[in-house]
Parts: structure tokens; sequence; C-alpha cells
């Protein structure tokens, strides 16, 4: 459509996921158990880390403020969906997407900043234990906090800006249940294609590439480790947070770098749940499981609770 054409638009209507009224009753429960389990596991590891004096440590700030980010970043998108699976009306108005998308931009990037700076705390406790505590201070974790939440804020605002100073003519249905609405535009966007993919790709590749060094040096730090008690001490210590890498990038490489012609709406629509929902429920499941500090305290927790009641 020629730009002459084009409209503001007051507001946005969701197709959703499916329209079966069956399958939307059974989705309904399901967002309901992932947003609450989502909530509970992430506010559960907040709470003990704060409580547990063994759990002081910058990793533990670094996992609590992930897990505080779960939390936010979950009710910007279930919802939503549950309210659509509900009722008829799928709408949402202009500023509410744009809230919606600049919260779930925010929140995703801060959790790729958060989790190279884990990966560089990781690289610190093992390759210069003696001097772990003095490198990576409370002020320093503090900065490193900030400064991940201030580089996902500019991204954030960069990636909104280019989605929404659009104009939207021809329609304004979105086949989505969230608020990606550049493909709709009646608008000429290649420029915000670009600013928005070289902002994305400053950030991915800066994370990905102090993930990878950092954990490079780790495996020579552990390899030249002499004892075999020694080296089963340290991979227990960053065994947790690979996994959570390798899940969060796996699924962001899987949705962005496939061909777009291989793939239907519905399935993006079931990657995009995933990532939208599913990760923030599995983090702290992972650090949880995979953690025996985390699943020590757990135990010490409900032991106190349970046996004073049960006496």
């Amino acid at each position: 459509m020629a730009p002459g054409n084009c409209t503001r638009v007051t507001g946005f209507i969701f197709w959703g996921i499916t329209d079966s009224p069956k399958l939307q009753n059974i989705l309904f429960v399901f967002f309901f158990a992932i947003s609450f389990c989502t909530l509970v596991g992430n506010v559960w590891m907040i709470v003990l880390i704060s409580v547990d004096s063994q759990h002081h440590s910058s990793m533990y700030f670094f996992l609590s403020n992930l897990s505080l980010f779960d939390v936010v970043s979950s009710p910007v998108i279930a919802p939503k969906v549950m309210l659509s699976s509900l009722v008829k009306s799928k709408d949402i108005s202009f500023p509410g997407c744009v809230v919606q998308f600049f919260l779930f931009s925010f929140c995703g990037n801060n959790e790729l900043c958060l989790l190279a700076v884990t990966a560089y705390d990781r690289f610190v406790a093992i390759y210069n234990p003696l001097l772990y505590n003095v490198i990576m201070s409370k002020r320093v974790c503090f900065q490193l906090v900030v400064g991940s939440s201030l580089c996902a804020c500019v991204n954030a605002t960069v990636h909104t800006c280019t989605e929404f100073n659009l104009s939207f003519g021809h329609s304004n249905v979105l086949n989505h249940f969230f608020c990606p609405c550049q493909e709709i535009s009646c608008s000429d966007f290649r420029i915000n294609k670009r600013v928005h993919f070289i902002f994305a790709a400053i950030e991915t590749i800066g994370t990905i590439l102090t993930i990878l060094i950092s954990y490079i040096y780790i495996i020579f730090a552990i390899l030249r480790i002499c004892s075999t008690a020694g080296r089963h001490k340290a991979f227990p210590t960053c065994a947790s947070h690979p996994t959570v890498i390798s899940i969060l990038y796996g699924t962001l490489i899987f949705t962005y770098l496939r061909p777009s012609s291989g793939s239907s709406v519905d399935w993006e629509k079931m990657v995009a749940v995933f990532y939208t929902l599913v990760i923030p429920l599995l983090n702290p499941l992972i650090y949880s499981l995979r953690n025996k500090e985390v699943k020590g305290a757990l135990r010490t927790t409900v032991y106190q609770k349970l046996v004073p009641q049960c006496m």
C-alpha cells in the first residue's frame, strides 16, 4: 500500500493461538499453571537467596536478579493470552501494545546480559579464586547489574521505536498472541529492520563472545587442576549456567535463523510460547535441580518448617 494510504491505528486485534473453544479452555488452564509455577518458583528463589546467608555470593546475587526479571516478564504476556482464551474480545490498545512489547524486549535483553555477566562471574571464581571476593565486590556486582539493565533498556527502546514508528492502514489484525506488528505495516520499514538488526547483533554477539571466552578460560582452568576431586568440585560450580544458556540461545537461534519459508505460523506460535512463557519457568527449576547448594538450602528450609509442626 502506498504511504499516502496509511493511517495511525488506535489498537490491534490478536488472532490468538487457536479458535477452538475446547482448546482455548485447555490453553487457559495450561497458561495459568505455567504463570503460577513461574511466579512461585522465581519468588522462592529470590526469598531463599535473600534469607540464606550461604547464598550471599555474587553468583546468587545475579541469579536473584535473573529470577526477578523472570517474575516481571511472565505477567507481560500471560494475562492477555489467558484473557483472550476466555472472552471473544482479543483487542489491545496501541499504547498497551507498545508497553507490552517494550517490557518483553527489556526483560529478554536483560536476561541475555545477565547470563553473560554470570559467565564472567564463574570465570573469575574458577580462574582466580583467591581474588574472587576482591574482584567481584558488592559494588562491582551492583554496577554490572545496573549496566545490564541500561543496555537492555537502550536496546528495548530502539526495538520499540523501530517497531511502532510505523503506519498501519490495510489491517490491524495480528496472527499472533502478542505484539510483533512490523509485518502488517504499510510503511517502508527496511531502514527500521536494519537499525533493529544492528542493535540486536551488537548485544547478541557481545553476550555470546563474553560467554564463550569465559567458558574457554574456565575449561582450561579446570583441566589444569591436578586432583580428580578438585575437578569434580569445580564442574558443579557452573553446571546449571550452561544449561540455561543452551536452552535460551538454542531457542533464539532456532526462531530467528531458520528459513522463514519452511515453517508455519502455528509452529512459530508454539515456539513463541516456549521462549515467552516456558523459559522463565525452567530457569529456577534448572538452577535448583543442578545446584547442590540450592538443593541443600531447600531441604533445610523444608525441614525447619515442617519438622516443628510434626513434633
